[in-house]
């Protein structure tokens, strides 16, 4: 698509799907015709001067609309992105796409054979700090890989109402919704583990005051090439941390989210560098995570709440590249599987592996999803 103006409908327009349409109003060459929410559509459409349609068949029928971005609840993602492709408009889905790897499937299909775009919201792709690890990686700078270890954990307290975030059904838990660092090790990774491990329960966190997420997840990857990785998720953590640590032959290196900044170490040798654009935005996030702000490892957003200024940023990088592919750009090789399935299947299917790993309490083979 090379149109001079690409003109775009919003589904699901609270906390992040209104950032997303502000981001992407601000893009030359781009226009916001219409949003859906049944709740926050009239504010928002107000504010973006664009309309508000009031059911979801209205905006995805459309001929004055070129894309469609879902940002809905993540258990409501599968109805609008499979009816926009079967509309013919490209699609953006925010994270994770779905909750079960054969959704995912159904989606990715819909929108292969209506020959649109789909692009994945997995936005640790447009890291500073990611994206050099994986130049470093490919530059040999730390050698073969041979391990990844991602943590993102901290404390939970009970909060004054229970988010749709903390119902398992509804977002997937924290493996589920948080699954940027499981697609960020797999990104590292150059694909999909053979086999998983996973041990997840509820610990400190049952009764009413709280969903029914697990509060502490640890999963172990086997990939080929005697590679391997840890991961841990939780709010059951009183040491909070957020890093992705990749150990290598030569060397090693260190994206830290919580004391924010990237760090390649060899031969004993620190060098330092940015996380995301800027260190005013390095220094912002380090503040966030430890002031009042932050709620163990969440941070709650809500509809009429404003990004963090990293976060923002990271919304601005992503949503341009949206658009300048939609105008003609020629996409990156590191960034194809974004836009064409792939890295939505890849981490779902390892996501309902590890599952399936913590009910049956066994390895699993990714090949067990997949087949």
């Amino acid at each position: 698509m090379t149109n001079d103006v690409v003109r775009y409908g919003v589904v699901g327009t609270g906390y992040f799907g209104a950032e997303l349409a502000r981001a992407m109003r601000d893009n030359d060459g781009a226009k916001i015709v219409a949003v859906f929410d049944p709740e926050n559509g009239e504010t928002i459409a107000d504010e973006l001067k664009c309309e508000a349609v009031d059911n979801l068949d209205s905006l995805v029928t459309r001929d004055d609309i070129d894309c469609v971005i879902v940002a809905t609840p993540n258990y409501l993602h599968k109805e609008p992105v499979i009816k926009a492709a079967q509309n013919h408009k490209n699609v953006f889905c925010e994270k994770p796409i779905a909750l079960n790897y054969q959704d995912c499937v159904d989606m990715v299909n819909a929108c292969k054979e209506a020959g649109v775009i789909f692009m994945a919201g997995h936005i640790m792709n447009f890291f500073n700090g990611v994206h050099h690890a994986k130049e470093l990686i490919n530059e040999g700078a730390i050698g073969d890989i041979l391990f990844v270890k991602s943590v993102r954990n901290g404390w939970e307290e009970p909060q004054p109402s229970i988010s749709w975030k903390k119902i398992r059904e509804k977002s997937g838990g924290h493996l589920y919704h948080h699954i940027h660092e499981l697609d960020c090790v797999q990104f590292i990774m150059g694909g999909l583990p053979t086999t998983v491990t996973m041990s997840a329960s509820d610990v400190a966190h049952n009764g009413e005051q709280f969903g029914d997420e697990d509060d502490l997840i640890m999963m172990n990857l086997e990939f080929p090439g005697n590679r391997y990785a840890h991961l841990e998720w939780g709010s059951a953590f009183r040491w909070g941390e957020h890093y992705v640590l990749i150990e290598g032959t030569k060397g090693a290196i260190m994206l830290n989210m919580y004391d924010t900044g990237g760090t390649l170490r060899v031969n004993g040798k620190d060098t330092h560098f940015l996380v995301h654009e800027s260190q005013e935005e390095d220094d912002d996030r380090t503040r966030i995570y430890h002031s009042t702000e932050m709620d163990g490892a969440i941070q709650y957003g809500h509809p009429g709440k404003l990004t963090p200024m990293w976060l923002h940023s990271l919304i601005v990088k992503e949503m341009k590249f949206l658009n300048d592919v939609l105008h003609g750009m020629e996409v990156p090789d590191e960034y194809k599987k974004l836009l064409d399935g792939t890295a939505a299947e890849e981490a779902i299917a390892t996501a309902d592996a590890a599952t399936l790993s913590n009910v049956e309490d066994r390895k699993v083979k990714i090949s067990e999803i997949t087949k």
